[in-house]
């Protein structure tokens, strides 16, 4: 299928150090006809400094849906726009799923141009395992649905990466202690690249009572590495294992059923859905 006329850039910005600005990100900028963005004040801002004019239209998690059709319209008729969010790179926790995701089924070309992350950069300086790492965004509002979040992510093996409101890390680190218990190691990733950038590092004990005594700990951007629980060797329980595979089967599909008994109980998937085949009708 032969591409249509218009392009699509979706733009990695700066998460707080203008110099971040990659030469090829400034100058998909400069060539767009259009520049979509998550807050057009937040990355006029950023075009003025640069010194870059270009239309903008804003694109957030309240009105993509509604835009869509139009920039569709636009890269249609020939346009290049470039997406970006407020920081870093679009659609990790920011808006432009529905765009990238219609234009690309549209048949227009869809071009990335790399850049920065903070996920990336805190998994840098963590200093924790990044072989394998899963991104979770920000954690529930309510205390009661985080913990119940946390519950389900307790025996991840992964690195966990978090974003997270300044006014809630307190509160979060602590619910990470009452799930994950508090030797866990953890990092907090705060103002990166900005000029208050700072680096916690700690057992996740040892974070809670700094949130909660240091000011300074509860502002500006946060982003949140913690270690993955230990891989447990040993013997699964049995019984436990058969017991969740009778319960989730009721309600799940086997698959699915599998994967969560096996997260409950420790034991791995194939284990679990072994099991549910052996199941009597």
């Amino acid at each position: 299928m032969s591409k249509a006329p218009g392009r699509l850039q979706v733009v990695a910005t700066p998460i707080g150090n203008l110099s971040d600005l990659s030469t090829r990100a400034r100058q998909a900028l400069e060539e767009a006809d259009l520049i979509a963005a998550e807050d057009t004040r937040h990355t006029l801002g950023m075009l003025q400094a640069m010194g870059i004019s270009k239309p903008m239209v804003s694109l957030h998690a309240y009105n993509e849906g509604q835009r869509v059709p139009d920039l569709l319209e636009r890269l249609g008729a020939g346009e290049v726009i470039a997406l970006v969010s407020d920081a870093g790179t679009p659609l990790l926790s920011d808006p432009g799923f529905e765009l990238v995701s219609a234009a690309a089924g549209a048949g227009f070309e869809v071009r990335v141009i790399p850049g920065p992350s903070a996920i990336t950069a805190a998994l840098a300086v963590a200093g924790l395992p990044t072989s394998r790492f899963c991104f979770e965004g920000f954690l529930p509002s309510r205390s009661r649905e985080r913990r119940t979040e946390l519950a389900r992510l307790a025996r991840e093996t992964r690195t966990l990466v978090f974003f997270e409101a300044p006014h809630r890390i307190a509160e979060t680190l602590a619910d990470l202690v009452s799930e994950f218990g508090g030797e866990r190691r953890a990092v907090v990733a705060r103002e990166l690249t900005k000029t208050h950038e700072t680096i916690y590092r700690g057992k996740l004990s040892e974070l809670a009572q700094q949130a909660a005594n240091d000011a300074n700990f509860q502002r500006g951007e946060i982003t949140l590495v913690v270690s993955g629980a230990e891989e447990v060797a040993g013997a699964v329980d049995s019984q436990l294992l058969k017991r969740a595979v009778e319960l989730l089967a009721k309600e799940l599909p086997p698959g699915r059923a599998a994967s969560i008994a096996a997260q409950l109980t420790g034991a791995s998937r194939s284990e679990a859905y072994e099991l549910l085949k052996t199941r009597e009708p």
